[in-house]
């Protein structure tokens, strides 16, 4: 939050309104009241200049034209007006029908901001403070609230906001960062997200977009807007939204409208099930999305897409698993990129540590990582410190992903480590503990910018965080025993227990007649067991249940071998190895199958084989046909620093100071 005292003092005041709440309303209830009360006020002081002409204007095309918006927005010189001839100080005029006056207001606004109070479902709060006798007292203390923008900035007007949900929240044990993001986060998001385009950003009169598809209280496109603002005053950028939560829609839907962008450009409801912007496409595009939140009231609609549109929809590089629904949205903002021929996209997103490691070879999180990463989008990965957001303490990271790299970047990927560069806050808000400074935020863009590998920077070729995911087989070597062990292991087979008595008698007396038999193969036991087994009449799957228990793994006996002469696996044995992905370039494709038949590919498993596995386990060998290519991002291991341990001599003379430490406080206790 700003340290700004207008917003201090204005959170500080609205925050004493709430406590008039108290009794009639649960605590956790009072930004259903407070929070649609801050945006009726603030639309009221933006419109208190034209009102009066807007009501002439009103009196005199009423029934003349049949869509009077426009004429009337031009008056107000806003996108929205109010046709009701009272505002906040005429409600106090009539105090026995306060709900009905401030119902006819509300009736008063245009249709966009009537959308933004419907979304609060404010009417019925109205009702509910009139029974309690405080709808008068509450309207009165907000119409003392000086909310014009000639005292409160849009900026700071968004701060205000900002403040009341966290507190709102932490009232009623919500997730704040689910709303809004640590404004020093998003000013280095914003400036990475435009730090390969500001010499196109200063040029005059130009015009970008960017959109946000879990966009809160619409602080990162705040953010975004005053940067690019800052760099050219004559540059327009067009903000796009959505979001989910109805209370956190209006109050981003009622700032755009007062910073004079186009309210309709922020829809509401779930990205993944009713994308507000279907079709559409974005110069920018960044989102901080809600960590480790499940998926699965939308799971329907995500698997459908998926299996009928593939690549041609949103998530046709694979579903993360239900839990987490981080990687959904990078690939909803993926495909809202431009094409490089419109002159693409860049986008950076928010994530935890998961979507960097989760999921093995083959899983959706794994496919995903490769899809991005082969058809060379991502740039760079930031971390950044941890208990920097206002809801967690986790560490996070900026995925940096772009589809016009510049030639410097085109093949790698550059990692940044941030983790340190922080300052500690005199005050914590809730889980954050730290801010990112001025001067920290620009090393860290200098660092991001340079592109040069230091202690802090990493770069790394395309294929470094893929593997070949291989199974590695040995072979199956047994030999068959009749003894009293392998004769309890048969009696003890499920098939065999659901024999009837008699039957497992006979079992047990046809085994124990040929007790003390070894044979190196199945047949050679056969020869003497089968007639016996023959005259009980089992059925095949007791028999096999019979010969799996009368074999024991032997290392020195000869090979299992199946029809064609091939020695048999030993499932016991199977082991994994994660091979380096060779260094070759193959274009990307969903179904690698091709790609592994590749001679480099089976040449790089050979080699591993060889050289890794072979002199431990010389008859060791890879199933080609069950290898598949896994990506990961071990961003911590690549900046791992060893810190060798002290010497032994140094840790001997603590541990005798702090025995004789114990002995001198023991004594004084005797004493």
């Amino acid at each position: 939050m700003s340290d700004a005292p207008v917003v201090r003092n204005h959170a500080a005041f609205i925050w004493s309104v709430a406590d008039l709440l108290r009794g009639d309303y649960k605590p956790s209830e009072y930004g259903r009241v407070v929070l649609p009360l801050v945006v009726l006020r603030r639309l009221d002081c933006v419109l208190e200049p034209t009102k009066a002409a807007v009501l002439k204007r009103h009196a005199e095309l009423a029934g003349r034209i049949e869509n009077i918006e426009p004429v009337l927005q031009s008056t107000a010189g806003q996108q929205f007006f109010n046709t009701s001839p009272l505002d906040f100080r005429r409600l106090l005029d009539d105090p026995s029908n306060t709900a009905d006056n401030l119902s006819a207001y509300i009736a008063g606004f245009s249709s966009a901001a009537r959308d933004v109070i419907d979304k609060f479902d404010f009417l019925t709060q109205v009702k509910k403070l009139d029974r309690a006798n405080l709808l008068f007292l509450v309207i009165s203390k907000f119409a003392d609230i000086d909310l014009h923008p000639d005292k409160v900035s849009n900026l700071e007007m968004g701060y205000l906001y900002e403040e009341l949900v966290r507190r709102f929240s932490e009232l009623s044990n919500e997730t704040a960062g689910e709303h809004f993001t640590p404004r020093e986060v998003i000013r280095l998001m914003v400036n990475l997200l435009f730090i390969e385009d500001e010499d196109a950003l200063t040029k005059p009169g130009i015009v970008r977009t960017i959109f946000d598809p879990a966009c809160g209280t619409g602080g990162m496109l705040s953010v975004a807007e005053d940067h690019l603002r800052a760099l050219n005053p004559a540059a327009r950028l067009e903000v796009f939204g959505q979001e989910l939560n109805a209370e956190t829609y209006a109050i981003c839907r009622s700032d755009m409208m007062l910073k004079g962008q186009d309210a309709s450009h922020i829809a509401w409801g779930n990205s993944f099930s009713e994308d507000g912007h279907q079709g559409a496409r974005f110069d920018y595009l960044l989102a901080n999305p809600p960590f480790g939140v499940e998926w699965k009231k939308v799971e329907d609609v995500v698997k459908a897409e998926a299996a009928t549109r593939g690549f041609s929809g949103r998530f046709g590089a694979g579903t993360p698993r239900i839990n987490d629904g981080s990687f959904l949205f990078i690939q909803h903002m993926i495909s809202k990129m431009k094409p490089v021929a419109d002159g693409g996209s860049r986008l950076a997103i928010v994530f935890n540590g998961s979507p960097l490691f989760t999921g093995a070879a083959g899983s959706g999180e794994s496919e995903i990582r490769r899809w991005i990463i082969e058809n060379d989008w991502l740039e760079a990965v930031v971390a950044l410190p941890d208990q920097l957001f206002y809801n967690t303490g986790i560490s996070t990271y900026f995925w940096i992903v772009t589809n016009r790299k510049s030639s410097e970047r085109q093949g790698k990927v550059q990692l940044v480590d941030a983790r340190e560069m922080f300052a500690k806050m005199r005050k914590s808000l809730g889980e954050k503990r730290k801010e990112i400074s001025a001067a920290q935020l620009d090393e860290i863009a200098r660092l991001y910018g340079e592109f040069t590998e230091n202690d802090k920077v990493k770069i790394f070729p395309n294929h470094a965080f893929g593997y070949l995911r291989v199974t590695v087989e040995r072979p199956l070597r047994l030999r068959w025993d009749i003894t009293d062990e392998t004769i309890t292991a048969v009696m003890a087979a499920k098939p065999i227990e659901r024999l009837d008595e008699a039957t497992r008698e006979a079992l047990r007396q046809a085994l124990h007649a040929h007790i003390g038999t070894v044979a190196t193969t199945q047949a050679q036991v056969a020869k003497t067991v089968a007639p016996a087994l023959r005259t009980i009449g089992l059925a095949s799957t007791a028999e096999k249940a019979i010969w799996a228990a009368l074999a024991v793994r032997d290392d020195d006996a000869p090979l299992v071998t199946d029809k064609k002469g091939n020695p048999e696996a030993d499932p016991d044995l199977r082991d994994n190895e994660n091979v380096p992905l060779p260094a070759i370039t193959v274009p990307w494709a969903h179904d690698p199958a091709g790609r592994l038949a590749t001679t480099e590919y089976r040449t790089a498993v050979e080699d591993y084989l060889r050289t890794e596995v072979h002199p431990y386990v010389p008859d060791a060998w890879a199933d080609h046909d069950k290898t598949k290519i896994g990506y990961e991002i071990p961003l911590t291991r690549h900046f791992y620093k060893y810190t060798p341990p002290r010497p032994l001599a140094e840790i001997d003379v603590e541990i005798k100071a702090l025995e004789e430490e114990i002995q001198r406080l023991l004594a004084e206790v005797t004493e």
